[in-house]
């Protein structure tokens, strides 16, 4: 299920949601799809869940076009922040109908992961509070355990206690049962650490696509004297600053060698990290959209 998209653009009209997005995802790793409201997640994953056409350029799910293609849709999960069961309907039901429906679905572990988060089975779906609602998404994502399973914001109506049980078993059952997982949150620094690839979209548009550790190793905030730090990032993609009096503290993006690091210690200069959370902060800030398309770059 490898997942290639060229030059994908997506409109409602006068509104571009996708603007010429190009990336390519190859099968079995669990992907981190990060991106501010109204950045075109969801609207890249409908696409990729077969649900919508694009309005120009090309994508294919496993080497054919997903739209309305039976064979790649029923080889995709896609778990969004709504169940798709009647109201009456009783959460037990919509576990029978999930495993008639899909023939990877396995229904005896979707009842543990159930019991796992205490979900009424024999209560209607309308009955359910939002966190149990969430739960019972998260419960058909992970039984299905198709090949590619997405999951669009389906766990924020959780508790934190019932989040980090979703983190462990999905890491638990990827290992298990390797596939393809692409998760789209807010969340950042509590789901960082399950992200093996990191995509950042903002206005539709890809501004940073890297190995988690990497894209994390491409932030540093360098901090000292303000004509120190002036001159260390003279020609470098700045993504934000602070002054207080004279002191300026910087955030870079772009990784520093070995004589990078000597230089600064030289000029009295402090590297500090940059959470995967403020590096998405600084690429996709108000003011941040030509610095992080030259951080793409």
């Amino acid at each position: 299920m490898r997942i290639t998209a060229d030059n994908l653009t997506l409109r409602y009209g006068d509104t571009v949601a996708l603007d010429a997005l190009t990336v390519d995802l190859p099968a079995g790793s669990i992907y981190g799809l990060l991106g501010r409201n109204g950045s075109g997640k969801t609207s890249l994953l409908s696409l990729i869940a077969g649900h919508r056409r694009p309005t120009s350029g090309t994508l294919t799910v496993g080497g054919a076009d997903p739209f309305e293609n039976a064979a790649v849709m029923g080889g995709t999960a896609f778990v969004r922040d709504v169940v798709d069961a009647t109201d009456a309907e009783p959460a037990r039901a919509a576990l029978r109908f999930a495993a008639d429906l899909r023939p990877t679905f396995d229904l005896d572990y979707a009842h543990d992961l159930a019991g796992q988060f205490g979900l009424p089975l024999g209560k209607g779906v309308g009955g359910l509070s939002r966190g149990q609602k969430s739960a019972l998404g998260v419960v058909l994502g992970l039984a299905a355990r198709t090949p590619l399973t997405i999951f669009d914001e389906a766990y924020l109506g959780m508790d934190a206690p019932s989040r980090y049980l979703f983190y462990r078993l999905l890491l638990d059952d990827y290992v298990a049962d390797p596939r393809t997982v692409i998760l789209s949150t807010h969340l950042i620094e509590e789901v960082a650490n399950l992200f093996e690839k990191v995509l950042v979209i903002d206005r539709g548009r890809l501004v940073a696509y890297d190995e988690t550790d990497e894209l994390r190793g491409r932030g540093v905030t360098v901090t000292g004297p303000a004509a120190a730090v002036d001159a260390f990032v003279a020609g470098r993609t700045v993504l934000g600053e602070q002054r207080l009096g004279g002191t300026r503290a910087a955030t870079v993006y772009g990784r520093l060698d070995a004589a990078d690091r000597a230089r600064a210690a030289d000029a009295g200069l402090d590297l500090g990290p940059v959470g995967l959370q403020d590096l998405f902060v600084h690429l996709t800030g108000s003011a941040a959209e030509p610095r992080a398309q030259e951080a793409h770059r």
